[in-house]
């Protein structure tokens, strides 16, 4: 049995609506056990026990958000060189671009040397005025479909042994 471990932040649960979506659409596949704890929940055990992520966070001032960064610091240490090679994929929920945010949480998963199996995912919500940005969000439903799609393929990818 394999095991995918979704890691997201959400404060207007946008990336909470996405990273459902992708864990819903894993546990579908067969010999894989789908974990999806938020990044304050998560820690180095899961990062440890985990084959494969799927990482999803906010676009926070052209940033990935202040939590993940955190579950990263929290976590860099105690997996380094311990998670080389595993597969990785990448979710942002942005208000504007979101590349750079995406180039944030790649450069990450480059020092603990994971292996992207996928693009990055970039949805776009288009908030950009306070209250926009503040409020709850909805993501479309075809945007939740790449996300499933996402979520489905690295797991099926675990599952069969792909990577």
């Amino acid at each position: 049995m394999k095991t995918l471990l979704i890691v997201y932040h959400t404060m207007t649960g946008g990336t909470r609506q996405m990273a459902a979506a992708a864990a819903d659409a894993a546990r579908r596949q067969p010999g894989v056990t789908v974990v999806l704890k938020t990044a304050a929940e998560a820690g180095p055990d899961d990062v440890l026990a985990a084959d494969g992520y799927l990482f999803a966070t906010p676009e926070n001032l052209a940033a990935i958000a202040g939590m993940m960064k955190d579950f990263f610091d929290r976590c860099y240490y105690a997996a380094l060189d311990r998670i080389n090679g595993r597969p990785y994929a990448a979710m942002i929920c942005a208000g504007s671009d979101g590349q750079n945010a995406l180039r944030q949480l790649e450069r990450i998963a480059t020092g603990w040397r994971l292996n992207p199996v996928a693009p990055g995912l970039i949805v776009c919500t288009h908030a950009q005025t306070p209250e926009r940005i503040l409020a709850p969000k909805h993501i479309e439903a075809a945007d939740l479909a790449r996300c499933a799609e996402l979520g489905e393929g690295l797991a099926a990818g675990l599952g069969l042994g792909v990577f």
